[in-house]
């Protein structure tokens, strides 16, 4: 009885050793580096995928030579059900357990779109469309339909959106990143608004924008841009026309053929500046930050002229009497006959 006793205890003892041992074993392989990861890998977790069949394909792939000890990992931490699909890169030195706390966090992949300043919304949106891993729902819509799709009641979608570089998981739609970058927009515009200069002859943080936007396509100077904007906000104040003639290039739309002539300043467009007072009755490209600073805080200048140098630098001439002007366009002119012109800007 005595040794039957003994052998019991010695048995359990040993059962106790092995179950130790196998822990241990376990606990080690989970926080070693996966053996077939040897090269960065794409690896896919479709929408809807159990865990138990993302062990399965690991297997299958040469990625998880121990699906078993993962699995029960994952259950005993309690993440076998909270995995999110998308898109994973799987990199050299990662752990099971690593990866599992990838899928979990969800750190897919992410892909990027590029919205430069002074685009068109149109541009934009054809930008995020053609990306490959974007999914389009909003193609052939009308811009009234595109924005009832977003839920924006506003009329005209010109200027509502904020340029910048956007990540997004593959399989992201146009319309979820129109969204993003016109709640960044409405970001941007309410804090450049808080911080407006007072006395501006801007009525509501819209006119800002389409100031900014005008700002935005009148010079490729960063440090310009309060200057242009101080012209706009002296013409304004004047009762001057803009005479800005990016606005009336946007009122001219696929009619502009590159050349800018006479007749099309005479063109009755409800964006022709030359003709019209005031600023024109929407946005006419994205804006960036820069540009919606310049228009809320603009320089303080007596200048109500500019033109181009003609030196091909993005800048310009800037005049406070139309005497003064007038040189600055024979400036202008000289400096392009001189072929000063075709430098790179």
């Amino acid at each position: 009885m005595k040794r039957a006793s003994q052998a019991a205890a010695l048995l359990a003892l040993v059962g106790i050793a092995v179950f130790l041992a196998w822990n241990h074993y376990e606990r080690r392989w989970l926080q070693s580096p996966i053996s077939g990861l040897v090269a960065p890998v794409e690896f896919d977790v479709p929408r809807g995928s159990s865990l138990t069949s993302v062990a399965r394909r690991l297997e299958a792939s040469g990625l998880m030579d121990r699906p078993g000890s993962w699995l029960r990992y994952a259950r005993r931490k309690g993440l076998a059900t909270r995995l999110k699909a998308g898109e994973y890169r799987l990199q050299p030195g990662t752990s099971p357990t690593m990866l599992l706390d990838q899928f979990v966090a969800g750190a897919v992949i992410l892909h990027a779109v590029t919205l430069p300043e002074g685009w068109t919304f149109r541009q934009a949106l054809a930008a995020i469309q053609s990306h490959p891993q974007v999914k389009a729902e909003l193609k052939g819509l009308s811009d009234a339909q595109i924005l009832a799709r977003l839920g924006m009641r506003d009329a005209h979608p010109e200027g509502l959106f904020f340029p910048d570089t956007y990540r997004f998981p593959r399989g992201a739609t146009d319309r979820e990143l129109l969204r993003q970058a016109h709640e960044r927009l409405e970001s941007e515009l309410a804090g450049a608004w808080s911080r407006r200069a007072e006395g501006l002859p801007l009525d509501s943080p819209y006119e800002a924008l389409i100031l900014a936007s005008l700002v935005e396509k009148e010079t490729g100077a960063p440090e310009e841009r309060p200057l242009i904007a101080g012209v706009f906000i002296n013409r304004l104040r004047k009762g001057m026309r803009l005479q800005t003639d990016p606005s009336v290039i946007y009122g001219l739309g696929e009619k502009f053929d590159g050349d800018l002539r006479r007749r099309d300043l005479e063109a009755d467009t409800a964006y022709n500046t030359y003709l019209r007072a005031g600023l024109p009755p929407t946005p006419i490209a994205l804006a960036g930050r820069e540009s919606l600073e310049a228009a809320v805080r603009p320089a303080t200048t007596g200048s109500l002229y500019f033109v181009a140098t003609g030196l091909g630098d993005g800048r310009h001439y800037f005049a406070a009497t139309l005497d003064a002007h007038n040189a600055n366009v024979s400036r202008h002119l000289a400096n392009l006959r001189r072929g000063r012109g075709v430098r790179v800007r």
